[in-house]
């Protein structure tokens, strides 16, 4: 639900006079806002799970037994019905919310990494309704992913509201992902560790207690309405000899292989449903034709597929079903999600594992009937494995298949099988089935900050709208007046539909100063540099510096395409650099480089600042104009202090430096202050836009 301006200024400023009237830590804040969005978090979950079994209920007419309702219906009516899901929910993520399609995951970890945790508060309901459609009427996907995705965005928008720093969102956005896990499995601890490993990328404490208590909140929230009992009940299995250590490794082997050719098969059927010529829209209901007729004759992939896992839990698989299954899931799968279905991969990945598991186990029981446990062990192993390989979370992977089992005798087994599926499936492929998505992108979490915040922005967040031109029919002595008027270093050269000819720099103008015959034959076009090549608009910013870095010019011209080659703007490396800088300040880098000089050596170090500090640029307000820093005492008044102040000059024209105590302030300055959070967003209240 996006709420509007007044009402969000409402929550703002009922939030900031609690902080203000109460006398708590900010850390004891935002584990009560953690608590909250465990609340709402827990309630989404359940919320879900409802609509989940509504839309069941009314596809099939039944919310528990799939496989046995799906028998008493006609074949034409189980092809059908996956068709009219996907004729809803095609449309509803295409028009709406189009990040609602998918698994869903990989969106939220791309929102914490480049935008700081900001996600749209229309996902909640949008992702709500396009996964409980798509599961309930047999999209063969999980509900984990749309969960972690809900629970996030509820986590946002709250942030949002509150107005809350960056970090601290990104915080909230993984206590979201964290209950929607633990209220979904009723695993808290998982829900914990996934959001930590998966979501945030680390274990500090500054994290781990608010995530905690979300959790914990949204576990208790559960069970209150759905009950208290793990998500699978199956026999107690333990290890029957030490000699069964190799095998469950070996197991680990083959499950991270087949993570790894589940991944892969996700992505190649997006590819190829990307190449079909019709409206995306269309391609879901396509998706949804190939599902229904999967499910005329194995109805086991229907939706998440919990009763085939309890089948091959309890030893009920007959050997070619679970080897046939193993394929017909990776299809069904597969086909869901790459025509645009919505859904998570966690359930997907357990029902590989248990037929895997449960095939292996059957071979291994009837070669060492004698050291060798049920199958329905093997199975049970087999689910954290493939959930291990393909999401590359060992962890968290022993940790939710613990909770959803409640067993803890064959945690040895678990604990090698994961940690080797984990392994195997990073030595065939880096990527795990989340990052692949980013990757695909052109996106990698194992980036430096520094080159995810150059990856984030296109050149059009950084370009220049009004680029100096000159024609091309310009005249010798047209140029030399352009530039004597306007002292542009540079101009771009361009015809009568503002298509670019090439670049026309001061150093072209000097070879030809002297040869007057020369002056009164040539034009502009005479005198570009051919070989300067635009950059267009779409760009990121790292393309935009690598392309700097292949020439000796400053300055580059930006197009729209390739094709009409249409001067748009132009950008600079100066341009570039002060988005950089503004954006690693409004990240909140708390920290400040220090240059020491000794004769000509320079020694660089970083002063990190503590967590309730920043460093801020603030416009001039207008009384400080001609007065010094001396004379306005800033530090004493407003408790911050100033570390420099940009000079703003011409369209090219802007210098640093740092102030001295006569230093008058001029309407154009701007501040570069540091201070406590509170005092510097109080300060940046009084100043004003520089004209």
């Amino acid at each position: 639900m996006e709420l509007s301006k007044p009402v969000r200024r409402y929550i703002k400023g009922k939030y900031q006079s609690f902080l203000n009237y109460t006398d708590v830590s900010q850390t004891t804040y935002i584990t009560m806002i953690a608590a909250i969005v465990g609340v709402l978090a827990g309630f989404g979950a359940v919320g879900f799970r409802l609509l989940i079994e509504f839309f069941q209920n009314l596809a099939i007419g039944s919310s528990d037994r799939v496989i046995l309702a799906l028998g008493d219906l006609p074949w034409y009516v189980k092809l059908i019905i996956p068709v009219c899901g996907a004729a809803v929910v095609g449309p509803l993520t295409y028009f709406v919310a189009r990040e609602a399609k998918g698994h869903g995951v990989p969106e939220v970890m791309q929102d914490v990494a480049l935008k700081n945790g900001v996600i749209r508060p229309r996902l909640v309901l949008v992702k709500s309704f396009a996964s409980a459609i798509t599961i309930g009427t047999g999209g063969s996907v999980g509900r984990e992913g749309p969960i972690v995705q809900i629970g996030s965005a509820i986590g946002s928008t709250i942030g949002q509201w509150l107005n809350v720093s960056s970090e601290r969102l990104k915080i909230l956005v993984g206590c979201g992902a964290a209950a929607g896990i633990a209220a979904t499995f009723n695993a808290p601890i998982a829900g914990a560790f996934f959001a930590l490993e998966i979501i945030l990328g680390n274990f500090a404490l500054t994290s781990f207690s608010p995530i905690i208590i979300s959790s914990v909140v949204a576990t208790a929230i559960s069970r209150n309405y759905l009950g208290d009992f793990p998500a699978f009940v199956v026999p107690e299995y333990a290890l029957v000899s030490i000699w069964e250590i190799p095998l469950y490794a070996l197991l680990g082997a083959v499950a991270g292989c087949v993570a790894v050719m589940f991944s892969k098969s996700i992505y190649k059927s997006e590819d190829l449903f990307n190449k079909i010529p019709i409206p995306e829209y269309f391609k879901t209901p396509l998706g949804g034709f190939l599902i229904g007729t999967i499910i005329i004759f194995f109805p086991h992939v229907y939706g998440v597929g919990y009763e085939t896992i309890e089948m091959a839990l309890r030893g009920n698989l007959i050997w070619h079903l679970a080897l046939l299954l193993i394929f017909i899931k990776l299809l069904a799968t597969s086909v869901t999600l790459g025509s645009g279905g919505s859904g998570g991969i966690f359930a997907p990945s357990l029902f590989l594992g248990a037929v895997v598991g449960s095939l292996f186990g059957i071979g291994v029981h009837s070669l060492f009937p004698g050291i060798t446990a049920h199958s329905g062990a093997y199975a049970m192993v087999g689910m954290g494995a493939v959930v291990a390989g393909a999401a590359h979370m060992p962890i968290t992977s022993i940790l939710i298949l613990f909770e959803l089992t409640n067993d803890y005798k064959i945690i040895l087994a678990l604990m090698i099988a994961c940690t080797i599926s984990t392994i195997i499936s990073r030595k065939l492929d880096g990527d795990s089935i989340y990052t692949r998505k980013l990757t695909r992108r052109g996106i990698s979490l194992k980036q430096g900050r520094e080159e995810l915040i150059m990856k984030s922005f296109t050149v059009g967040d950084a370009m220049r709208a009004e680029a100096p031109i000159i024609s091309e029919d310009a005249s010798f002595d047209g140029i030399i007046s352009t530039f004597m008027q306007k002292k542009e270093p540079y101009y771009f050269v361009v015809n009568d539909n503002y298509t670019l000819q090439g670049m026309l720099s001061i150093h072209e103008i000097k070879s030809v100063m002297n040869d007057k015959d020369l002056q009164n034959l040539i034009i502009a076009k005479d005198m570009v540099d051919i070989e300067i090549r635009p950059i267009l608009l779409k760009n990121d910013l790292a393309e935009c510096m690598e392309r700097f870095g292949q020439i000796d010019h400053d300055y580059l011209p930006v197009v729209q395409d390739e094709e009409s080659n249409r001067l748009i703007g132009s950008i600079s490396r100066r341009d570039i650099m002060q988005l950089y800088n503004r954006e690693i300040l409004h990240k909140e880098l708390l920290g400040l480089r220090v240059v020491q000089e000794n004769g000509e050596d320079k020694k660089r170090s970083h002063v990190s600042l503590p967590k309730e500090y920043k460093v801020d640029y603030v416009p001039l307000p207008r009384e400080f104009v001609g007065q010094t820093v001396q004379e306005l005492d800033i530090r004493a008044k407003y408790n911050i202090t100033i570390i420099a102040v940009k000079k703003l000059g011409g369209s090219h024209s802007e210098t640093s430096e740092i102030p001295s105590p006569e230093s008058k302030f001029q309407i154009r300055d701007i501040l570069v202050v540091v201070g406590k959070v509170d005092d510097v967003e109080q300060f940046k209240k009084i100043g004003s836009i520089p004209t």
